[in-house]
């Protein structure tokens, strides 16, 4: 017995629920990485101040030597050179120490934001979606099985609704006891239907 997809209407609503998912995703993971970058541009005044006091370091340091070999008074002299300096550097400490602040909370803010999207596909999506594919696998092999129909329409009457049972036959249950092939081919066929596959011989 040849399976195929039905198209309309459970795979085409399969189909799409699996585009949005995988756009949802992407779209999740885009808007992480543009607030990524948005607030990474916050270390650039943490950038410049380190690159501004490191450089205020460096010369005061290299004025202060140059004082400092003054006869006489140079050491007098150097330690006010000095203390600017270290006052420099730890301007640009502080300014590393907002980068790095800065980043951690990028890269905290991004992972945050992708949290709750991306734990609604984990827990909402996938779960069903896995246990469709299992099912629909498991029915393709019964199909395929010799009494496999004759096991697809038990479990059509069993759990389909019985609006739907009743249309195949007003006494569909004494129809499947009398083994009459239109019914069972008719209750495999619906059972496959709802899990958006179609039967063909």
């Amino acid at each position: 017995m040849k399976i195929y997809a039905d198209r309309f209407p459970i795979a085409l609503r399969q189909l799409l629920t699996d585009l949005l998912v995988v756009a949802w995703v992407y779209a999740s993971i885009r808007f992480a990485l543009w607030l990524h970058d948005l607030i990474e541009k916050l270390a650039v005044p943490g950038q410049k101040l380190e690159g501004a006091g490191g450089s205020l370091a460096d010369n005061l340091a290299e004025a202060g030597g140059k004082v400092g070999r003054v006869p006489l008074v140079g050491d007098e002299l150097t330690a006010p050179f000095n203390r600017a300096a270290d006052a420099a550097r730890s301007v640009a400490e502080a300014g590393h120490d907002q980068q790095e602040l800065v980043g951690q909370l990028a890269l905290g803010l991004s992972i945050a934001v992708l949290v709750i999207p991306l734990g609604l596909v984990l827990v909402g999506w996938l779960p069903p979606r896995l246990r469709w594919m299992r099912r629909a696998g498991a029915a393709k092999r019964l199909a395929s099985a010799p009494a496999g129909r004759d096991l697809l329409a038990l479990r059509a009457l069993a759990g389909q609704p019985l609006g739907r049972l009743t249309r195949i036959d007003p006494d569909v249950a004494e129809a499947w006891r009398r083994g009459d092939d239109a019914t069972v081919d008719a209750l495999a066929e619906l059972e496959l239907r709802s899990l958006g596959l179609r039967a063909g011989r």
